[in-house]
């Protein structure tokens, strides 16, 4: 297996060991791992899923009963001449995270921990749940009180322990990270496991696919962590580096401008968040992030490509779920924060793709206030 690397302090941990963080600045992991890329010409009667990619994968599918649901291969939609949807609420768990989470169970399938636990605002949870469930792993999920009650419903139904935290977002990771400290757990952390962000690279990769071989302008993505939007970058950066595209798109990350810290610090020319005083309420749960452990690489990678930051208010994203809904897309209400975006700003004349990546059925239609 590749190893974790800290790129912040320069330390390297072996897979196997199961630390979550560096032991010196209990930061997130990068990976060493080089990429092969993948042949566009190879790609025809491959699989469909994400395993289609395993030449870009840091997990080979050649290994017996590699996980899958058949993730991946979502349809591209056109919203206007030049914005095309991208529906990733069709994955077998209704979100986007469905493409990391296949990655972590593998993992952890490969590793046999005694127990994998995960923490969510709700859709990564239930995606951990479900494909720890398909790879016969034991699997507790915490989530904050606040959590949609049907995401909270899908990921018991997957048949994961629950640990409803009283509080907010961060006090349900703070939670889960103490338990991630024992012996034999596996942390399924969307954040801090990098074989996650080498999942979600896949949604660039099925982009550059379906588009003959090239990227949009601009790729459009809502961002609290940034799982999303790094896992694009990396992408974005195989793609270019070994010549398979001529230019890099140009990154736009959207947030809810009632929890933007990364915009905020974007603007101020920051290389980290500053901590403004945020509040963590806004229909756009998922991306509901005060303080993304990530925000140095998300706002590294942002600046590296050209790109900015964008915020929607709570009536912008009301007014874009019905929207998206009356054009026959029911989307859930942080799903719709990038459509909201477009709605309120515009893009110019670039081609730009963006994803509508969690079901509607997942938290309902935002009521007016």
């Amino acid at each position: 297996m590749t190893a974790y690397h800290c790129p912040m302090c320069d330390v390297r941990s072996p897979v196997e060991a199961l630390a979550w963080s560096c032991p010196e600045c209990q930061g997130p992991w990068d990976l060493d791992f080089d990429t092969s890329a993948v042949v566009y010409n190879s790609l025809s009667g491959r699989v469909d899923s994400l395993w289609r990619y395993e030449e870009a994968l840091p997990l080979s599918a050649s290994k017996a009963r590699a996980v899958s649901l058949g993730e991946g291969r979502t349809p591209l939609v056109p919203l206007t001449d030049t914005v095309t949807a991208k529906l990733d609420f069709l994955m077998p768990t209704l979100s986007f995270k469905d493409r990391g989470a296949v990655m972590l169970a593998e993992l952890a399938r490969q590793l046999q921990p005694r127990r994998v636990i995960a923490d969510s605002s709700g859709n990564a949870g239930s995606a951990i749940a479900a494909y720890c469930a398909r790879a016969g792993l034991d699997c507790t999920v915490y989530v904050p009180a606040t959590t949609s009650r049907k995401k909270v419903e899908q990921i018991g139904a997957h048949g994961a322990h629950l640990e409803i935290v009283p509080g907010d977002r961060e006090a349900t990771a703070r939670a889960a990270r103490t338990a991630a400290d024992e012996d034999g757990v596996f942390y399924a952390s969307h954040v801090f496991n990098p074989y996650f962000l080498h999942g979600t690279k896949t949604y660039v990769y099925e982009i550059w696919e379906d588009l003959g071989g090239r990227l949009p302008e601009a790729v459009v993505v809502p961002v609290g962590n940034g799982t999303l939007l790094l896992g694009a970058a990396l992408a974005i950066d195989e793609l270019y580096t070994h010549g398979l595209i001529d230019a890099r798109p140009a990154l736009i990350a959207v947030q809810a401008a009632a929890v933007a810290p990364l915009a905020f610090a974007f603007r101020a020319g920051a290389d980290d968040v500053l901590a403004p005083d945020f509040t963590t309420h806004t229909l756009a749960e998922g991306i509901a992030i005060p303080s993304p452990p990530r925000a140095r690489q998300i706002l590294t990678a942002v600046r590296a490509t050209g790109g900015t930051f964008l915020t929607v208010t709570e009536d912008q994203i009301r007014a874009a779920q019905l929207d998206l809904a009356r054009r026959g897309l029911y989307v859930e209400t942080t799903g719709v924060a990038c459509w909201a975006a477009v709605g309120a700003y515009g893009l110019g004349d670039r081609t730009a793709v963006l994803p509508l990546c969690g079901a509607g059925l997942k938290t309902g239609t935002a009521a007016a206030p």
